[in-house]
């Protein structure tokens, strides 16, 4: 998703959903970030302080509706941005979530900037993680949901690639997938989504498009994954902050599967270059997750896309 704020004349949906939710017309709108399905705006309102209005397209399979409820699931355990409105604003079906504004400043900005030192965003990362886990989840949690993120990437990986990935993906789908073993995950953990607001700069999860109950390893799987926190320090200083027992057999196994999906959705060109190295630095060092004599490694065949 593109982040570069963009300052543009309000948008006809981002009116249309301040109206409907906020009784509210907005005034001014700037564009924090664009994707295929999704774009999110901090908006000037008449009557109140601004406020942060993310559009959902009628195809996006998550949309407001579940971004909210996973909001709400979670406000009681972790610090989360205020829902203010949300619902259906196409008859298409398109849907637009209001939130409280938290401002621009996040973990990933003070690391940048120096004011907080990495390994301390990394732990801090891993306590919030700890919280939100701690939220209730729903009485019944299907095992359809780690078969729908297999399927999901099956559509986007050369088939050598995923038959590479056997031996994690046999680890993932025997793992017990109930009421009991699952917590609300995130879904897309990593120092941006951490917003520090308020005179305290506490720490506020945001941006809950992908969350859903799961395991927790999937969920700090994604955390070392998006915050490239492979060495043995960064790990220490997630995994250390998170307060509760993890199966290294099913952490290393999602750690494989979330980052063959972060190199199979990475653009062509440098990112994908990134994402390659990083692959194949995993399968080195984690070479029973990858099936060695099947097809190329998926590390090279990326290499040969990017050209």
């Amino acid at each position: 998703m593109n982040t570069t704020p963009v300052v543009s004349p309000v948008p006809p949906m981002v009116s249309r959903a301040c109206s409907l939710f906020l009784r509210s017309p907005a005034k001014a709108a700037e564009r924090l970030a664009a994707g295929s399905r999704t774009a999110v705006y901090r908006v000037a309102v008449h009557d109140g302080p601004r406020v942060i209005v993310k559009l959902y397209s009628h195809t996006a399979r998550r949309n407001a509706l579940t971004e909210a409820t996973a909001i709400r699931a979670v406000s009681a355990a972790v610090p989360v941005p205020r829902v203010l409105g949300y619902g259906t604003t196409s008859s298409a079906g398109a849907t637009a979530l209001i939130t409280s504004d938290l401002g621009l400043d996040t973990l990933g900005s003070a690391v940048r900037s120096g004011s907080v030192p990495r390994s301390q965003a990394l732990r801090d990362l891993g306590t919030l993680l700890g919280r939100m886990h701690e939220a209730p989840v729903p009485d019944t949690v299907h095992h359809s949901l780690v078969v729908e993120s297999i399927a999901s990437l099956g559509r986007r990986c050369p088939p050598a690639v995923l038959d590479r990935l056997a031996p994690a993906l046999s680890v993932i789908t025997s793992a017990p997938h109930d009421g009991e073993s699952a917590v609300w995950c995130h879904g897309d953990p990593h120092l941006e989504n951490v917003v520090l607001a308020g005179a305290r700069q506490t720490r506020h999860l945001v941006d809950f498009t992908d969350a859903a109950p799961g395991r927790r390893e999937a969920d700090l799987a994604h955390a070392l994954v998006m915050t490239d926190a492979h060495s043995q320090w960064d790990r220490h200083a997630l995994l250390g902050a998170y307060p509760y027992a993890l199966s290294d057999a099913h952490l290393s196994a999602w750690t494989a599967f979330l980052m063959v999906r972060c190199w199979a959705h990475a653009c062509p060109g440098n990112e994908r270059t990134i994402w390659s190295a990083r692959l194949a630095d995993l399968s080195r060092r984690t070479p029973h997750l990858f099936r060695p004599d099947a097809g190329h490694s998926p590390a090279p065949h990326a290499r040969r896309r990017a050209r």
